[in-house]
């Protein structure tokens, strides 16, 4: 579930935390998966049409493989390294959770019999969504296939989510993905939604940005957890009649919930008895995760081909030419993620250079230092500063003529070589001359 209309909350109330991206805009960017919800997903996309789930020859369900493979090529194509990140046991606080959602589930396969019987596609939907379980064989499957393709695969202690949180706050991966938003109350810095979306449709990445999330809110780290306690989470029950936007404004005036509680309208407001807001706010903020120290380490290898094509073809039915197909993507996309982005060139220098004139732009010109390395200055309508880079034939060949420029404006480089030896000899001219006079 994550955290109950927070999305819309901040939509609303903190709308420059969020921006939508492109995938490009991630190229050779590290970013922790939520393993569990993305496979979730690849299941429920099926359910949306009504259709059976695909299966092998043994008849064991292969809509998560098949997902999974291709989204992750996906990924790694537009230079993307996913790291995917599967839940441990989960806390016993949320176990309560687990127990009502299992008695849901029972009554929504009911429900969802009724539906395809009648054809209600918008009923089908919504009870496929809730019949859906991600078990233990699709985790097993998918970090098999992962490791085939040569995909880091994390084992979190307890929740994914708070692991790809750490993961981001020790700078070991950029940002995390995920579709429940309490990503953001565990403090992922960055937290991308959408990025694992399985539909057909090419629905934009959402980002979001924790210490905006703070800002435009007004609202410290602390307070952020209790609002979204307040909102709805896994953990525990929310007030009954306290709603995300209503949860905004008493956490404004009161600052936290032992206050809310205090000066609550007790007619108004019926608190649920042992109402564990407590214990749920210490799994927001000291959550079990790997520490500093342990956390594992990422490494990104090559696809061992002929172990793809046993467990995708030979035990899963998969169609051998695709496999092959998707293999060579595989390896074509590895080899593209070795390049750098493009910032990696800008190094800020402090070193002199004579200014360019020239009409619509502000571009610096330097001269050739010993080892025939040209030095081009950016155009600070890029770079949005006066920087130096050493630019040579593979910057041509990688970035000018790359796909993955990550701009969405044109990008001119204006440079003059200068001879190093005709300008020493030049120098030495000059001095020559003054020592005459």
């Amino acid at each position: 579930m994550g955290i109950k209309g927070l999305t819309k909350l901040l939509a609303d109330n903190a709308p420059k935390c969020m921006k939508e991206q492109k995938f490009e805009s991630y190229f050779n960017r590290k970013i922790a998966i939520d393993a569990s919800m993305s496979i979730y997903q690849f299941l429920i996309v099926v359910g949306r049409t009504g259709t059976e789930m695909l299966t092998n020859e043994a008849g064991e369900v292969t809509s998560h493989l098949q997902g999974m493979f291709s989204r992750t090529i996906r990924l790694l194509e537009a230079g993307i390294k996913p790291v995917y990140v599967f839940d441990g046991p989960p806390p016993d606080l949320k176990k309560r959770e687990l127990a009502k959602r299992y008695a849901k589930r029972a009554d929504a396969t009911e429900d969802l019999t009724e539906a395809i019987e009648k054809g209600d596609k918008e009923s089908i939907e919504k009870f496929s969504k809730r019949t859906v379980k991600v078990t233990k064989q699709h985790n097993d499957d998918c970090k098999k296939l992962l490791g085939l393709m040569g995909v880091p695969v994390v084992e979190a202690p307890s929740e994914a989510e708070a692991q790809c949180a750490a993961l981001c706050k020790s700078g070991k991966v950029y940002a995390v993905a995920s579709e429940d938003m309490d990503s953001l109350t565990f403090g992922a810095p960055k937290f991308l939604r959408h990025l694992m979306d399985p539909s057909s449709k090419k629905i934009p990445v959402m980002e979001f940005e924790m210490t905006k999330v703070l800002e435009e809110l007004n609202l410290t780290m602390d307070q952020f957890i209790d609002l979204c306690i307040l909102s709805g989470c896994d953990y525990c029950e929310s007030i009954k009649g306290i709603g995300g936007l209503t949860a905004l404004k008493l956490i404004r005036q009161h600052e936290s919930i032992e206050n809310i509680l205090e000066n609550m309208n007790k007619e108004r407001y019926q608190i649920p008895d042992n109402w564990p807001y407590q214990e749920a706010r210490c799994l927001f903020k000291e959550p079990h995760v790997y520490p500093g120290s342990e956390e594992p380490e990422l490494k990104w290898s090559s696809p061992d081909e002929e172990g793809l094509v046993n467990f995708l073809v030979k035990e899963n039915g998969f169609n051998i030419d695709r496999v092959t197909k998707a293999i060579e993507k595989i390896k074509a996309a590895k080899s593209k993620s070795s390049q750098g982005r493009l910032e990696a060139f800008f190094k800020p220098t402090v070193t002199g250079s004579v200014p360019i004139k020239r009409k619509g732009t502000k571009c610096m010109l330097g001269s050739f230092k010993q080892g025939n390395m040209p030095k081009i200055r950016s155009s600070p309508a890029f770079s949005h500063c006066q920087t130096e880079i050493h630019v040579g034939f593979s910057l041509h060949c990688e970035f000018l003529g790359s796909k993955h420029l990550s701009s969405s404006f044109p990008v001119l480089f204006f440079g003059e070589k200068v001879d190093a030896t005709s300008k020493d000899t030049s120098n030495k001219k000059q001095k020559a001359g003054s020592r005459k006079k």
